[in-house]
């Protein structure tokens, strides 16, 4: 029988910031395999990770007064104590001051969206290097544009790459590339976005008197989307719950959804699996996909939110999904955006129907190319030849760092901001920021889901958060966490956490997600900003500044 609990390591992803004995000096293989390695096993490890963090990041220490904490300087010094080999990491830093000095010039911290995310302005304009001084306007043409095409998905799967251009088919094949994805197996179409992959799916599996299945802690648009084709197309929808206050997965009852009637010859219905939530940053053991398989069921993976290289040790070909989602935000240029894509398993392609639909796209060079953010080419190359001539540099960069690198630094990050914030404490002791689903953990994704509490323990709307954040260039994301499941100990706190949206009730949250360029700066402003709500008088002071109306503070939650 396979183990499953919400927090068991996915196969190949022992590389940390601690090694095999207690000390955290050296790293963990990316090659390692599930379970024992040699000199430590996995629960040791994690165990290890969470001590060092704890007695290391300002232990028997908390913090009450907003201008008694300690400086940059001093917070680095501890958190390098506590992981030394973030040093490792040092090529992210010089990647970031060459190719993305914007961030610098701006003084703006990003983290509204999780993934690879922020092009390279270094690709887009001519500046001098010794004084990051820009020395040209930017170009009035996009690289390329994402043109809407109405179609058919069975069609344009069967027919992979008799129809796309010289160019969308070098796009295709770095994309494929960067995630491991063979061509041989997997056909791919470019889609508007996340949503629209979704609905595409929804729209052309045959769901008459099947089933979907969805695993998410929180409100996405995407899910809504297929939930909302996919019932009217005949299926049966159901979803996962999440066990408060951890908001693991509760195994039990998804083991119960995905078993059920598993004599039957005729497939399930589609399960759908994101690998890790984006919002709380709870990653799920992977063993699921296996479950479903087993269970008669086609599976799907969304890896919108994955962390820039976690496909390395995803392994593709142990679990063979025959979905797969993925999304590409701010690395290919700002206009456009970004887009998605789908990937469909070649062998599963027969059993879908025919439909015609929106939510595929053409991806569009313009007359006159230019170098932009993710990719370069040569103005005087035509389209037959841009298969030599584009550079991915968004994702030359990451993968010249690796998995390791990556992994590494933003698991050092993010479990110095969550320890850090738990230092954060007022007056009357009662703590002020409470931290939905993982805290420190070594397991854990680069993402933190959180609320402010004031004095009175009532909560701090995150609209008025996440506007004082924008007053201090500091990018905060949001969100709507669901489906959670209060056992009968718990029943007593459940009116009090919970709210309702549209007709759903849940815990809006405001959200944290670190890039891989991420550094310990952005995470030490996020603390100090956060911080000054231990004043009484911040909010009210700090949104007539800004000129933010702030509405009556809504009591939710007692920390």
């Amino acid at each position: 029988m396979h183990r499953l609990s919400g927090d068991s390591p996915p196969p190949n992803c022992l590389h940390g910031c601690f090694s095999s004995s207690s000390s955290p000096g050296d790293l963990i293989s990316s090659d390692a395999p599930q379970g024992p390695t040699p000199t430590v096993t996995f629960a040791t490890l994690r165990r290890n990770f969470a001590q060092t963090t704890a007695s290391t990041i300002f232990p028997e220490t908390h913090f009450t007064d907003p201008h008694l904490l300690p400086s940059l300087q001093e917070s680095f010094s501890h958190f390098i104590q506590a992981y030394p080999n973030y040093t490792d990491t040092h090529r992210i830093d010089r990647i970031r001051s060459d190719q993305y000095f914007h961030l610098g010039l701006t003084h703006h911290t990003c983290l509204d969206y999780i993934g690879i995310g922020l092009y390279s302005y270094s690709q887009l304009l001519n500046y001098d290097p010794s004084t990051y001084q820009i020395s040209s306007s930017l170009s009035e043409s996009p690289f390329f544009s994402v043109s809407p095409k109405i179609g058919n998905l069975k069609e344009k799967l069967l027919h992979d790459g008799g129809q796309e251009t010289e160019f969308e088919y070098s796009m295709k094949r770095r994309i494929m590339g960067f995630l491991k994805i063979s061509e041989e197996d997997y056909s791919m179409v470019f889609t508007a976005n996340r949503t629209s992959a979704f609905r595409l799916v929804a729209e052309s599996y045959p769901f008459s008197k099947r089933k979907l299945l969805t695993v998410y802690d929180y409100e996405s648009e995407a899910v809504d989307e297929i939930n909302r084709v996919s019932e009217k197309r005949g299926a049966k929808v159901s979803a996962a719950e999440f066990s408060w206050p951890g908001l693991r997965i509760c195994s039990s009852k998804l083991r119960k959804m995905v078993t059920a009637g598993s004599n039957e010859k005729k497939k399930k219905g589609i399960f759908v699996f994101p690998l890790h939530s984006r919002v709380t940053g709870s990653r799920y053991p992977y063993l699921w996909m296996s479950v479903a398989q087993e269970n008669g069921w086609h599976v799907m993976i969304d890896a919108c939110g994955l962390g820039p290289k976690d496909m390395d040790s995803f392994g593709l070909s142990i679990y063979s999904p025959d979905f797969m989602v993925c999304s590409f935000y701010k690395v290919f240029g700002q206009n456009p955006s970004g887009f998605g894509c789908l990937f469909v398993k070649k062998s599963t392609i027969k059993i879908l129907e025919s439909s015609t639909g929106s939510g595929m796209v053409n991806l569009v060079p313009t007359d006159d190319p230019i170098s932009l953010h993710g990719l370069e080419i040569n103005r005087t190359q035509t389209e037959s030849s841009f298969s030599s001539g584009i550079e991915y540099r968004g994702l030359d960069h990451v993968d010249s760092l690796g998995l390791v690198a990556t992994g590494n630094r933003s698991r050092c990050l993010v479990n110095w901001l969550v320890s850090a914030l738990y230092k954060l404490k007022h007056s009357t002791s009662s703590r002020l920021v409470k931290i939905y689903g993982p805290k420190v953990n070594f397991n854990r994704g680069p993402a933190i889901a959180f609320n402010l509490f004031d004095q009175k323990g009532e909560r701090i709307e995150p609209f008025i958060v996440q506007k004082l954040a924008e007053c201090s260039n500091i990018s905060l994301g949001k969100g709507f966490l669901k489906k959670i499941l209060f056992e009968e100990k718990y029943e007593g706190v459940k009116d009090r956490v919970l709210e309702k949206r549209k007709n759903e009730q849940g815990i809006s949250v405001l959200t944290a997600a670190l890039g891989f360029l991420a550094n310990f700066e952005d995470v030490y402003k996020l603390w100090i900003f956060l911080a000054r709500f231990l004043d009484s008088g911040f909010v009210e002071t700090e949104s007539v500044r800004c000129g933010v109306h702030v509405f009556e503070h809504i009591s939710r939650e007692v920390v």
